[in-house]
């Protein structure tokens, strides 16, 4: 049988073809290799350059080669974080005719490094919560994309951190299998299968000293369930509720931030009974949100300011008609967050007579009038209009500040 690349751009096959496919992966010269840290695997995996891209190249059997192969181009069609299938190279011999493995092909993920490489540098609990969040996004995402993974490890789970957020990236997809919708006993026992692998692989660095005296291997990989769990109640929960109580869509995002998860895209659905909201989320690194609100709307903020104005800014663009996320046909975020500054967010705060504003600065005054509107909408059950709360801000709420601030007299 003569060598055969089966690959998903028309140049990799002319690239690949330089690499030694008659040598035993396990055998491969150091001239071909590139030094990257791995995780634990059961087959052979290695490192490699093709081109300028580098690439990571894992021998197995043709099936369930071909069979990974295209279980990464569906999830890649299905927006999951996961490597990039490249190639499925087969009909692979070695120099006296006789028959080698095949091996999957997939694009290396800049700048990322295996979860298990991660936890070796016995970091911070601080730093490892987070990291574990992530991975809990990862599960939630592939759950409800009807992809049951069957081996989700720390070693078969890649980490990277992009503009401030922690995302993680699903490596192996040997043992998954995609479904139009997954049952509760398959997310449960996808889930205890994390539940245990994380927990081994922990044990196995406490036993190396390679992990952090204060964490306890089983039940951190416990509170990996619990995490899971409550954000996946949060998410599937639908939100049904009458036109026009678009603060209920505050609820969601509070309880979504105080679980510890920013809100990454959000989508309003109108149906004939009612709206429906749903959420895409993410963990963050401190400070993003001042370098997103920066560079979407060029205002310079402090952190919980300028998270609690993404956050009415994301409410606005999804009311928006020409508002459509991955549509090129869709207005830009860029335009919409300038435009909700320029028919929103000045308006607003240009209506608090200067006098009145003492020491606050725009984005102060805006994040006390949304945390004055919430409470409006609470009471009245019912979305109150920012006109109505800046009137009822500037009479009861401005007054009472202004006195407390007042300095007393000896």
């Amino acid at each position: 049988m003569a060598l055969q690349i089966s690959a998903t751009n028309p140049e990799h096959p002319a690239l690949l073809l330089e690499l030694p496919w008659d040598v035993p992966l396990e055998e491969w010269p150091e001239e071909y290799l590139v030094p990257l840290p791995r995780g634990i695997s059961r087959h052979v995996v290695r490192y490699s350059r093709a081109g300028d891209e580098v690439i990571a190249v894992k021998e197995l059997a043709e099936r369930p080669a071909l069979r990974e192969y295209q279980l990464l181009r569906d999830l890649d069609r299905i927006g999951i974080p996961a490597v990039d299938p490249l190639a499925v190279v087969t009909g692979r011999l070695d120099a006296s005719g006789a028959p080698l493995e095949s091996v999957l092909v997939t694009r290396h993920l800049g700048g990322s490094m295996p979860y298990r490489s991660m936890f070796e540098t016995t970091m911070r609990p601080a730093t490892m919560h987070r990291l574990m969040d992530a991975l809990a996004v990862l599960l939630v995402r592939l759950h409800l994309a009807g992809f049951a993974w069957g081996d989700c490890s720390l070693s078969n789970t890649l980490f990277r951190r992009d503009a401030g957020a922690y995302a993680a990236y699903l490596v192996d997809a040997e043992t998954g299998d995609l479904h139009p919708r997954l049952s509760d006993g398959q997310r449960e026992y996808d889930l205890d299968l994390a539940r245990v692998n994380i927990s081994g692989e922990l044990l196995d660095l406490e036993a190396s000293g390679a992990l952090h005296p204060s964490v306890d291997p089983i039940e951190f990989g416990m509170e990996i369930c619990a995490r899971y769990r409550s954000l996946w109640d949060e998410l599937t929960r639908t939100s049904v509720y009458p036109a026009g109580k678009y603060h209920y869509i505050e609820h969601r995002i509070r309880r979504l931030n105080d679980l510890g998860f920013d809100v990454a895209e959000m989508q309003i659905e109108h149906a004939s009974n009612g709206d429906t909201v749903s959420f895409v989320p993410k963990v963050v690194d401190a400070g993003h949100h001042q370098r997103q609100l920066l560079r979407l709307t060029g205002l310079d903020t402090e952190e919980n300011q300028a998270r609690r104005l993404l956050n009415d800014l994301e409410s606005w663009m999804a009311t928006q008609d020409d508002y459509a996320p991955g549509d090129p046909l869709g207005a830009r975020p860029e335009v919409l967050a300038h435009r909700w500054v320029r028919e929103v967010f000045r308006p607003t705060v240009r209506a608090v007579p200067p006098e009145l504003r003492g020491a606050m600065d725009p984005a102060e005054i805006y994040h006390q009038l949304l945390e004055h509107r919430w409470y409006m909408s609470e009471r009245a059950q019912q979305d109150i209009g920012i006109e109505a709360v800046v009137e009822d801000y500037i009479t009861n709420i401005l007054p009472k500040a202004r006195k407390t601030l007042q300095p007393t007299a000896d």
